[in-house]
């Protein structure tokens, strides 16, 4: 992991598969709390600064086709993570591949987020719809 300067992490955490660690990139000043997996074996994870993620929160940067060819299973379709600056995401949630979440942003506890969220917008359900913005001077 490359990890830059201070943070707080509340093991255990899962990284799969092993040695995927060298793809999570994670800011200064997050939190990250016990048994938040990262699904990271090509994709790169990017965590901002001072970013706040919940129990039990799983990053996925990889998913399958929804095509299955006979003999050759459904295939694989990677895509990075971005986590910006100042995001809260609740306890449970799931961030899929190929989705940034913007500055300041707010993932609502038990949401499945399978598209991009603006900053300063609260976003939960399955999947994670926008419910209200946020003031940016609240972000952080």
């Amino acid at each position: 992991m490359d990890i830059e300067g201070k943070c707080l992490i509340w093991g255990p955490i899962i990284v799969r598969p092993i040695g995927g660690a060298r793809n999570i990139k994670i800011g200064r000043g997050s939190f990250i709390n016990s048994y938040a997996r990262f699904g990271v074996p090509q994709s790169e994870m990017r965590i901002g600064r001072d970013v706040q993620i919940g129990p039990f929160v799983c990053f996925e940067t990889v998913s399958h086709s929804l095509h299955f060819e006979p003999g050759k299973g459904r295939g694989d379709i990677f895509a990075p993570i971005i986590v910006e600056d100042g995001v809260w995401i609740g306890a449970g949630a799931v961030i899929t591949q190929g989705v940034t979440i913007g500055y300041g942003a707010v993932v609502a506890s038990g949401a499945v987020v399978t598209t991009d969220v603006a900053a300063c917008t609260v976003v939960g359900g399955v999947p994670a719809k926008y419910i209200k913005n946020t003031k940016p001077d609240q972000a952080l």
